[in-house]
C-alpha cells in the first residue's frame, strides 16, 4: 500500500472524527478494515470505553462480504444486549462501499439505528 493512499485515508478519518462523537445514549460505531479482517467497536467517547465489539477472526472460510455481514449482525446483537439501540456510524476514512456498507446494512437489519 502506498504512503499517499494511507495518508489520504487518515486525512478523511480526521475530517469525519471532527463531527462524529459518541455519547452514552448514542455511542460511536467505529469500523476498521484490514486486507484480511474487519473489526467493529461500539465506543462511548465521553468515558473512553468500548461497550461492544466484534471481528471476523475465525470466519476466514467465507468470502469477505459475508464476513462483514456476520460481523454486523454480531455487533448488533452484542450492542442490544448492552442496551444500545442507536449509534453514530464512523466509517474511519474508508469508502462507504463493499465490506463497510455490508457491515452497516447487516447492523441495521440486526436492530441498530444510525
Amino acid at each position: 500500500m502506498t504512503t499517499k493512499k494511507v495518508e489520504r485515508r487518515i486525512k478523511i478519518k480526521y475530517r469525519i472524527r471532527k463531527n462524529v462523537f459518541g455519547t452514552a445514549e448514542r455511542p460511536r460505531m467505529s469500523v476498521f478494515r484490514s486486507n484480511k479482517q474487519i473489526y467493529v467497536q461500539v465506543i462511548n467517547d465521553l468515558e473512553g470505553k468500548t461497550l461492544a465489539s466484534a471481528s471476523s477472526v475465525g470466519l476466514e472460510a467465507m468470502p469477505k462480504i459475508q464476513q462483514a455481514e456476520k460481523v454486523g449482525e454480531l455487533v448488533a446483537k452484542k450492542a442490544q444486549e448492552a442496551g444500545i439501540t442507536a449509534v453514530v456510524f464512523d466509517r474511519n476514512g474508508y469508502l462507504y462501499h463493499g465490506r463497510v456498507k455490508s457491515l452497516a446494512d447487516a447492523a441495521r437489519k440486526g436492530g441498530l439505528k444510525f
